[in-house]
């Protein structure tokens, strides 16, 4: 029977991680369990940093970007001993199941921490990149991508004053999603992403055809993990090859940060409840999404090792808009 509940933040932070928090602890206490927050991710299990959370502790938090619990990063959780540590930690505070909040890395290593000792575990999507199988959302992308729109939309004034081309440079080293969203919502011209080829004569000669158009000013967002070049690299061959006054503007780490968005706090405030709700239902070893608005589960080997395809309707709209 599930009556003491541990619940940590593992990997990159993202908005809304503090939402989620609270819909456990809310949602546990609800029901009549005890919960228990783990500070510093993993290393804070192995570290034994963990303390009981009551309503009052997570009052207040809906609205901070960023954990409360903090996250890390822990290289020792990788190895056989490190996890030992964490399950006796674990099991010292009398643990019955564990809630992590994180990305593909973080998921990997619960799903591994389970298959080693046998514990209870769900994991919900915490990361801006919105690249878990399994969910139509992660929590910290609605977010992501509206700070990239914002700078976006600040960078097309500058853009339009001096007739200039930008390259935005937004986070998403091996998908692009916030690219796709971000650009889509931005007006960009074009989006390059990891998951499709860039040809750049194509890309200059659109990008020229637009200028005999009339276009006096120019967008493209380019995903960090973009396969033909970074964004410097691109600038330069663009530069090169039109009449284009090229410049960058690398958002980076800005996107992880800021006050959730409203549709941040609902979903990731639903699957808080979600992730205690699964565990008195016996569920164990699986992600909770959200899929066409409706509360999913998705095995936590299927949420880390399947690929999350494109809808490629987003990538030909962008297409259809910026062709005009």
């Amino acid at each position: 029977m599930i009556k003491r509940i541990g619940v940590l933040t593992s990997g990159g932070d993202s908005s809304g991680m503090n939402a989620a928090i609270r819909g456990v602890v809310r949602g546990a206490i609800y029901n009549g369990l005890k919960v228990f927050g783990i500070y510093q991710g993993f290393e804070g299990l192995i570290k034994g940093d963990v303390r009981e959370l009551s309503s009052r502790d997570v009052g207040g938090i809906i609205n901070h970007g960023g954990t409360i619990l903090f996250t890390a990063r822990s290289k020792l959780f990788l190895t056989k001993e490190g996890r030992k540590k964490a399950f006796e930690n674990y099991r010292k505070h009398n643990l019955d199941a564990l809630i992590v909040i994180g990305g593909n890395g973080s998921l990997r290593g619960l799903r591994e921490f389970m298959d080693e000792t046998g514990i209870i575990g769900i994991g919900l999507p915490g990361t801006i990149d919105n690249d878990l199988f399994g969910t139509d959302y992660t929590i910290g992308f609605d977010t992501a991508i509206n700070v990239a729109v914002e700078a976006i939309d600040k960078i097309r004034d500058t853009a339009t004053s001096h007739e200039r081309l930008f390259l935005v440079e937004v986070m998403g080293r091996k998908a692009g999603f916030i690219a796709i969203f971000s650009a889509l919502a931005g007006g960009a011209e074009d989006i390059l992403i990891p998951e499709t080829t860039t040809d750049i004569k194509k890309l200059c000669d659109k990008l020229e055809q637009g200028k005999l158009k009339g276009k006096k000013s120019s967008i493209v967002v380019v995903a960090e993990g973009e396969t033909v070049g970074n964004v410097v690299t691109i600038a330069k061959e663009i530069k090169k090859n039109t009449d284009w006054d090229v410049r960058v503007s690398i958002l980076g780490h800005m996107q992880r940060g800021g006050i959730p968005t409203a549709m941040e706090r609902i979903n990731a405030s639903r699957l808080g409840v979600a992730a205690v709700e699964a565990l008195l239902d016996g569920k164990k070893g699986v992600m909770v999404g959200i899929v066409n608005d409706i509360i999913s589960f998705t095995s936590l080997t299927d949420a880390v090792t399947k690929v999350k395809p494109l809808n490629s309707h987003y990538l030909k709209v962008a297409e259809i808009l910026a062709s005009v």
